[in-house]
């Protein structure tokens, strides 16, 4: 799981090669009538959540002969780097798993083939999917992919450290937040300088870019309505500044943090909190941390949390008859026993909302996730330039939380990000 979505921050799109011809001749995608549609199934998922996957493939495969799926395991950057090419070759997957931040992009090019037909199938429409993971399957209006993964961004505790500040609940607004977090930060010789933080916020080169997103929900602000941006919003501004003030004043955070940073500064036991992915628990155990995991405080509009996404498409290559071979594989997958499967193995909340988190309870992490996914936003559904349009909040945070004036700042930002909108 760690190495899953550890990667999803980097976007790496590989070459930018002209798919022109993609799609095989007329017939190329069938196969003899005696025979089944045979399918290929590039995916990143390399670490148990990969095995848990091939089994379940293995299980389609074995229960029907009409549809055999063969699975390549790769990383993501190598898919990143090879998927364009190799359907440009005409050599490429016929189905292929990617974060889902990257799925406009590969659409925008016409390497996907479109699933609306999916969509509005009647066994599709009563698997009771999370409607805020099937929207991030949507580009200008039509769908391209599946949801594999989608979680919510949480914060991860350390339980020892709260029992030795005297807290004994998790807070749930932001001013409990950093209320607690203020406690949770001890600078035993006053230097200024604290051996421990009661939370780790980084404050660029997050996960998925994710933090900051979730965080500006929680005070109803948004990065984009449309294609207008909201980046420099009045609650932007104001999110901006209270979380700023947390850490340049209050201390409770060091600055100029990464996500790869935070995460070290958590397992290390020298913060008490950190805003991340799941991948965390396992962190946590190796480092013989007592954590818990729980929602994202509430900021004064309400409860908000960016989610991290795993998106699976049909290449445009594969044509007619392997595209509905690939359906009837996503029909198995999101059958209620099979999903529950899959979300047991893999780490991530069930994608059906009918699957309650006492369904899931022998895996504590997937049911704490399971109860706070209600929260979750796809973070810039369908927008190609989502990459460049991060990179430019990045330099705000970053620049905010080392002293910068956060309303000029998220107004750079908003400029540059209306540029890339644009296109």
């Amino acid at each position: 799981m760690k190495n899953t979505v550890a990667t999803l921050a980097v976007v790496t799109l590989g070459a930018a090669v002209a798919l022109t011809g993609c799609s095989g001749p007329a017939g190329s995608s069938s196969t003899a009538s005696s025979g089944p549609v045979n399918l290929t199934f590039w995916h990143g998922y390399t670490e148990a959540d990969g095995k848990v996957l091939d089994k379940i493939v293995q299980d389609f495969n074995a229960s029907q002969s009409g549809v055999k799926i063969t699975t390549t395991t790769k990383t993501w950057a190598v898919i990143g780097d090879t998927l364009l090419p190799a359907l440009s070759a005409k050599q490429g997957p016929d189905i292929v798993a990617l974060p889902a931040e990257n799925l406009p992009v590969y659409a925008a090019k016409g390497a996907f083939a479109k699933l609306d037909d999916f969509y509005s199938s009647a066994t599709t429409k009563s698997a009771s999917l999370n409607p805020n993971a099937v929207d991030m399957e949507k580009v200008n209006g039509s769908y391209y992919g599946v949801p594999t993964g989608f979680v919510p961004l949480s914060v991860i505790y350390n339980k020892a450290l709260f029992a030795k500040a005297g807290i004994s609940t998790f807070p749930t607004t932001w001013d409990e937040w950093v209320a607690d977090a203020k406690k949770l930060t001890v600078d035993q010789n006053n230097d200024g300088t604290p051996e421990q933080y009661g939370l780790a916020l980084p404050d660029h080169a997050t996960v998925g870019n994710g933090v900051w997103a979730s965080l500006f929900y929680g005070n109803g602000g948004a990065l984009v309505d449309g294609t207008k941006s909201v980046v420099d919003s009045d609650a932007n501004v104001q999110t901006l500044t209270y979380w700023a003030k947390a850490v340049t004043q209050d201390k409770i955070s060091p600055t100029g943090l990464d996500g790869v940073a935070s995460d070290k500064l958590f397992s290390s036991g020298k913060a008490a909190m950190e805003v991340g992915g799941p991948w965390m628990a396992s962190v946590a155990t190796e480092n013989k941390i007592d954590y818990g995991i729980a929602g994202i405080p509430a900021g004064p509009k309400g409860q908000g949390a960016s989610a991290i996404g795993i998106s699976a498409a049909v290449t445009t290559q594969a044509g007619a008859a392997k595209k509905a071979a690939a359906e009837k594989f996503f029909d198995y997958l999101f059958s209620k026993d099979v999903a529950t499967q899959w979300s047991l193995g893999s780490g991530w909340p069930p994608l059906r909302t009918d699957i309650p988190s006492s369904a899931v309870s022998s895996n504590p992490v997937v049911a704490s996730l399971t109860d706070i996914a209600g929260t979750a936003k796809p973070l810039l559904p369908g927008v190609a330039t989502s990459s460049d349009i991060l990179k430019s909040v990045d330099e705000a945070t970053q620049k905010a939380l080392a002293g910068g004036d956060p309303a000029g700042l998220l107004k750079t930002a908003s400029t540059a990000v209306q540029q890339s909108l644009a296109g």
